[in-house]
């Protein structure tokens, strides 16, 4: 009967290690499905800001502005970066006036570019946190998936003159 303390011992031990590892495996999946979710939704509002500024560009501004929103539009996913950098300082070094309705949604693009930003670096920077782990390196737990990448973007929120801010 002594005996028989070590065997559910031992049994107890190891349930409790496969039990770690089974939620340490779905926390991987889990970070990893979050971050490529978060990447298409950085996507998605990459594609609204662009195809704002070139409504912005046909009615107001003119052939740069159109020219870098409609590169943005087109880039395919290796000069995506450089891409929307452009269309970034092309939109900075334009007049915003937050009481036209294109200007407006510009803005609000922006507003919500930077945000989905924002969570997708958060989401990438825990999912490869979490697959960078010496257990789930040993135990390749994330080896279905690419690594996730960073987005990295200058800071696509415009600013507003305080006039504008004021009449609105």
């Amino acid at each position: 009967m002594p005996g028989m303390w070590w065997v559910v011992g031992a049994t107890v031990v190891v349930a409790l290690v496969a039990a770690y590892l089974i939620w340490t495996a779905g926390r991987v999946e889990r970070l990893q499905s979050r971050a490529q979710l978060a990447a298409r939704a950085l996507d998605a509002h990459l594609l609204r800001r662009a195809a704002a500024a070139a409504v912005l560009a046909e009615r107001r501004y003119g052939v740069e502005l159109y020219a870098a929103a409609r590169i943005a539009l087109d880039a395919g996913p290796d000069e995506r970066e450089a891409a929307e950098n452009d269309l970034t300082r092309q939109l900075r070094a334009v007049e915003l006036d937050a009481s036209d309705p294109d200007c407006d949604a510009v803005i609000a693009a922006s507003r919500r570019l930077a945000l989905a930003r924002q969570v997708h670096t958060d989401l990438v920077r825990d999912a490869r946190t979490a697959r960078g782990r010496p257990l789930v390196r040993l135990l390749r737990m994330g080896r279905r998936h690419t690594w996730p990448r960073y987005f990295d973007i200058d800071d696509p929120t415009l600013t507003v003159p305080a006039a504008d801010v004021r009449t609105r």
